[in-house]
């Protein structure tokens, strides 16, 4: 089974290097890696092509442009995604493939790096029993930083739709409709704590936003045809 591990960046050429040795380590190492480059001014396209990186250019800018525009070239028959900041331990593929059969969408848990001991435990604790809260509400929680897919399936409901943000909760919703959705608990991603810069509480306001949040709302009349 091949696997396209796709990672959207825009002017991240202080975070990307490491996102990519992470991959490198992977004890089972991806079939390609695209970075999506978001209209970068910076060396974001030069980094990836150094590590060996497949480089699309995405002058829309937008990270739901950029994932829809690596899922349109990936080559894999499983879309992985993951963030520019990120660092997926290494067998996180090896975890993601365990569970591929019979699934057409997979997510794993995120943990802050960079931060206090407390908040990284925070973070995991309370992003697992997010999780948790959302698997019974019937909306599972597919974060950017850490899911894979189908990539024919994807396709079929129109990928990620154009909005500024949740673009990958929503899709993430609609495979739910679609087939088997599954959380992979030893697929641990490390993620940047950037996401923290404007404090925990407004970190965890949007995170409770995707559980209140509506999908009819987001998504195009034509969203099963392929963009």
């Amino acid at each position: 089974m091949r696997i396209s591990v796709v990672i959207p960046a825009r002017n991240e050429e202080a975070w990307l290097p490491h996102t990519l040795e992470a991959l490198a380590r992977q004890t089972r190492r991806p079939d390609e890696v695209i970075v999506v480059d978001n209209a970068s001014t910076d060396r974001t396209a030069r980094i990836a092509r150094d590590w060996g990186a497949r480089v699309l250019r995405c002058d829309t800018p937008g990270v739901a442009y950029a994932r829809q525009a690596g899922l349109m070239a990936a080559r894999g028959a499983w879309v992985v995604t993951t963030d520019a900041d990120s660092l997926p331990l290494p067998h996180w593929l090896e975890a993601l493939e365990r569970r591929m059969p019979g699934s057409v969408a997979l997510y794993g848990p995120l943990r802050f790096y960079g931060v206090r001991g407390w908040e990284a435990w925070l973070s995991d604790v309370g992003y697992r029993g997010f999780v948790h809260v959302m698997r019974l509400a019937g909306r599972p929680n597919l974060a950017g930083a850490n899911m894979a897919f189908e990539r024919a399936a994807a396709l079929e409901v129109g990928g990620y739709p154009e909005v500024p943000a949740r673009e990958d909760v929503l899709l993430g919703w609609r495979l739910a409709k679609r087939g088997r959705v599954r959380y992979v608990p030893e697929a641990l991603v490390l993620t940047s704590a950037r996401r923290l810069r404007r404090g925990w509480g407004h970190f965890l306001w949007q995170q409770l936003k995707n559980l209140a949040g509506r999908t009819d709302t987001y998504f195009q009349e034509d969203a099963g045809k392929e963009r």
